[in-house]
């Protein structure tokens, strides 16, 4: 096929469900988003959430994302904080730079997870190296809060971190 056809969107399903019933786990990632969206489909979180799950137990990090978020708001499964809570720990470890400020803040604030502001200011500075946009000013204003010692811990430990 030349890159100037264009497939219908049936067509486009059926190719994203033979890649994804193959393995494929971007394909596996689509399929979820086109559940979660209903886009040349009917909306079915259950869908999103099994498509998803097969992605991120290929340690996928945008899957592990979207699962995280479908667990935080009971999207096609039972809402669980702590399930959402693994998968948004795995896909900011594998270097997910949303997931890395989203934990960042879980952390800041102590939601989910016991308030710890180094860790909070590492997954941050790991974000920001990954090039998550406008988190600068979350680290300024947590440090005022930290001790300078407090600050060059953090900072040790994401440049650890990000060398795994």
């Amino acid at each position: 096929m030349s890159q100037s056809e264009k497939l219908s969107p049936k067509e486009y399903v059926q190719n994203c469900k033979k890649a994804a019933d193959k393995g494929n786990v971007i394909a596996q990632n689509t399929l979820g988003f086109l559940y979660l969206n209903g886009q040349g489909v009917t909306q079915d979180y259950k869908q999103a959430v099994k498509w998803f799950l097969k992605a991120a137990e290929q340690e996928y990090r945008d899957s592990q994302y979207n699962l995280s978020v479908m667990y935080k708001l009971g999207q096609g499964v039972e809402q669980d904080q702590a399930e959402g809570l693994k998968w948004l720990t795995k896909a900011a470890k594998y270097g997910h730079p949303a997931a890395q400020n989203s934990l960042g803040d879980l952390y800041y604030q102590g939601k989910e997870v016991e308030k710890d502001y180094i860790s909070a200011y590492m997954w941050w500075w790991l974000a920001e190296k990954n090039d998550f946009e406008n988190i600068a000013h979350k680290k300024i204003e947590l440090a005022k809060k930290m001790t300078l010692q407090d600050v060059k811990q953090a900072e040790q430990l994401a440049r650890q971190y990000g060398k795994h």
